[in-house]
């Protein structure tokens, strides 16, 4: 029977592909792959665009088109024999990417390409600037042993990467709590109680049986009147992965943490950079390790006065000190007392049908796009839906969506390539994208409803995927998302937001589930209103992460976790205004960045939305739905993917630099 995994002549068939099709198809691609590049720079020069280039692309976009699914079925349905699989072939994709990239006949090959003044066109332009920039970045020009040495430290960073990631799954699955007294669980909603109660009585249990996925610990930390019962949540929450809390030293990144830093200083090093964090600016807009920090050390001026304000507003609300298990609870209190609303008194209006039907049209009158349901043929779990993408000129893609929670599901929300578009000699993909949330599940008659929270996430992703889904790029190392500065990939996501908080888009994504009911005007407008609360508070708090982040990988050598344990001491004391307990281990669990792809770039969510919000002031000033606004954001941002340097892109649309202003006003933070 032939591998799925080999079979790229339709969509991925997720639900046949079994853990003993990934090692034998990553080797067969990666030998293939290696042959044929081989045979391409056999044939000697001179070298062109259709004798090299072009090849070379279509050898990555069938790896990935392999690989793919797999790491996608390794985050949404992860199991022991799937991650068994998925680890034996990370060292061999590491081993093949440096060999590519430190291939130095295959270098000076692309250079001559690029040397050639026949190459004028912009995609084909950009693909050579990367990929020639990507050499460097693999160590091509060192001598043999720093190679070799770059390529261990390179395979050794992603598994332990990948064991990071594992561990915060393991140590998150590994946590419930099961309450029998129902006055122990006043305030929290009914939605998540119902979970509860089945969750216990799938186990034959009694009472509720609680898990410890985000829409769960998030809802007692906001509902639970219980004090004990949210510092209980918190604790396990804030010490996932880690040497304290009620799983101490089982599944403990203290170890990865330090082995992972030292190992990117190590790989900066034989680059020739001081640290890591100027290795990783070499793929983004930010041009200096001082600019990225004196950017955000601004932002904290700017922001802390007013987050320390809000937070005072609290502590008067609930009377006492507070602990970081109270900043939710009494928040939320604040919230209703302020705008008679709460975030579950909006679940009810926000099914998820309705959330969807109005965010594709929110995408039709933007961008001139139809979105329609079609069959998930072959769809890792029942949960997941599929969706083609249409404009006048036929089809654009496709992407999947799998909303909610559920175990051996990776936590967070993110979107991922299936495939990228490709129009190669002998290829012609069309994109395909995966948009990943973890909503509440759907529970006995009540369907899936979201909170305006999560109506956000879902925006915030799908900009992601139209990003994928839009380009006109036919080259894949620079189509959609890909080849994009990594600090400007937030900014279509961030973008989309803003429409989330509009009077024209609000009646269209809102609906009560039972009546069909709109929003109320009065509950509508004060919803718009309080986009502002505690703007400061949220904002310090991405800039806590962000700084120390950046300043962890900005140190030209490895810390101790001692050093990591200080970092993140004197980050606190400049920028946050919460007192957190002793006992929180943040790092441990902070896998964009000891795990993903954000290792001194979580910044780029600020750095993002100051484009963000300015490219949406252009929509306010013309119209939310104006069709000229919507089309040159289109042409000058999502359509060229990382075919035109991300500064440019922003000014081609804007016609101008970006400023912080209007995100600092839309923030309700006056400077």
């Amino acid at each position: 029977m032939q591998n799925p995994l080999l079979d790229h002549s339709a969509l991925p068939r997720f639900s046949k592909i079994s853990p003993d099709h990934v090692e034998p198809a990553v080797d067969s691609i990666l030998e293939e792959n290696l042959q044929t590049v081989q045979s391409l720079l056999a044939e000697g020069g001179p070298f062109s665009w259709e004798s090299l280039v072009e090849p070379v692309e279509g050898l990555d976009h069938r790896l990935s088109r392999t690989w793919s699914p797999v790491g996608h079925l390794n985050a949404v349905m992860n199991n022991g024999p799937l991650r068994e699989a998925y680890n034996r072939c990370l060292p061999k994709l590491t081993r093949y990417a440096t060999e590519i990239g430190q291939n130095e006949s295959l270098f000076r090959a692309f250079e001559a390409v690029a040397a050639d003044g026949n190459v004028s066109d912009r995609p084909r332009r950009a693909v050579l600037e990367h990929a020639l920039r990507e050499f460097r970045l693999s160590g091509v020009a060192l001598p043999p042993e720093q190679k070799a040495r770059f390529r261990e430290v390179m395979e050794q960073l992603s598994s332990l990467q990948a064991r990071f990631e594992e561990n915060v799954l393991d140590a998150t699955n590994a946590w419930s709590r099961h309450i029998l007294k129902a006055d122990k669980l006043d305030g929290l909603p009914d939605g998540v109680l119902d979970r509860a109660r089945e969750t216990a009585e799938a186990k034959k249990l009694k009472g509720w049986l609680f898990n410890l996925d985000f829409p769960t610990f998030y809802a007692v930390q906001t509902q639970a009147r219980d004090r004990d019962l949210r510092e209980d949540f918190y604790r396990a929450w804030s010490t996932r992965a880690s040497d304290a809390g009620p799983h101490a030293g089982q599944w403990d990144n203290s170890a990865n943490m330090t082995d992972i830093l030292a190992l990117r200083s190590e790989a900066a090093k034989l680059l020739g950079f001081d640290n890591f964090a100027e290795y990783s600016l070499a793929r983004k807009m930010a041009g200096s390790v001082r600019q990225v920090l004196d950017f955000l050390e601004d932002l904290v001026a700017r922001c802390r006065p007013a987050a320390e304000a809000e937070l005072a507003e609290v502590r008067d609300l609930a009377g006492h000190d507070l602990e970081a298990w109270d900043i939710h609870y009494y928040s939320e209190q604040l919230r209703q007392q302020r705008f008679s609303m709460s975030q579950e008194d909006l679940r009810p209006y926000f099914p998820v049908d309705k959330v969807l039907e109005g965010m594709f049209e929110t995408a039709r009158r933007l961008f001139g796009i139809s979105i329609r349901s079609s069959e998930p043929v072959g769809a890792w779990h029942p949960d997941v839906r599929y969706y083609q993408v249409d404009d006048q000129d036929g089809s654009r893609g496709g992407f999947y969506v799998d909303l909610f929670a559920r175990a051996h599901k990776r936590g967070g929300a993110w979107m991922d390539e299936c495939i990228g578009r490709a129009k190669l000699e002998g290829v012609d993909d069309l994109p395909v994208a995966m948009l990943i949330c973890n909503f509440m599940p759907p529970s006995g008659d009540r369907p899936g409803l979201l909170t305006h929270d999560e109506v956000v996430t879902l925006f915030h992703e799908f900009g992601h995927t139209l990003h994928h889904l839009l380009t006109r790029v036919p080259y894949p190392s620079v189509a959609g998302i890909n080849g994009v500065a990594w600090d400007a990939c937030e900014l279509p996501s961030q973008f989309m937001e803003n429409f989330t908080w509009r009077s024209e888009v609000l009646p269209m994504i809102s609906g009560h589930h039972l009546t069909g009911e709109p929003l109320p005007e009065e509950t509508l407008q004060r919803l718009i209103e309080s986009r502002k609360f505690q703007a400061a508070m949220q904002m310090v708090r991405q800039l806590e992460f962000a700084l120390f982040d950046f300043r962890l990988h900005s140190v030209g050598r490895g810390l101790s976790r001692a050093e990591i344990d200080e970092t993140l001491a004197q980050v606190r004391s400049e920028v946050a205004v919460v007192n957190y307990p002793e006992f929180s281990r943040p790092g441990h669990g902070f896998s964009h960045i000891f795990a993903g792809g954000y290792a001194a770039g979580y910044y780029s969510y600020k750095w993002a939305e100051v484009l963000s919000a300015d490219a949406f002031s252009a929509f306010e000033d013309a119209g939310i739905f104006d069709q000229d606004t919507g089309t040159r954001f289109l042409n000058n941002v999502l359509e060229v993917g990382g075919s035109v340097p991300a500064a440019d892109a922003f000014i081609a649309f804007r016609g101008r630099e970006p400023s912080p202003e209007p995100l600092l006003r839309v923030s309700g933070i006056t400077s």
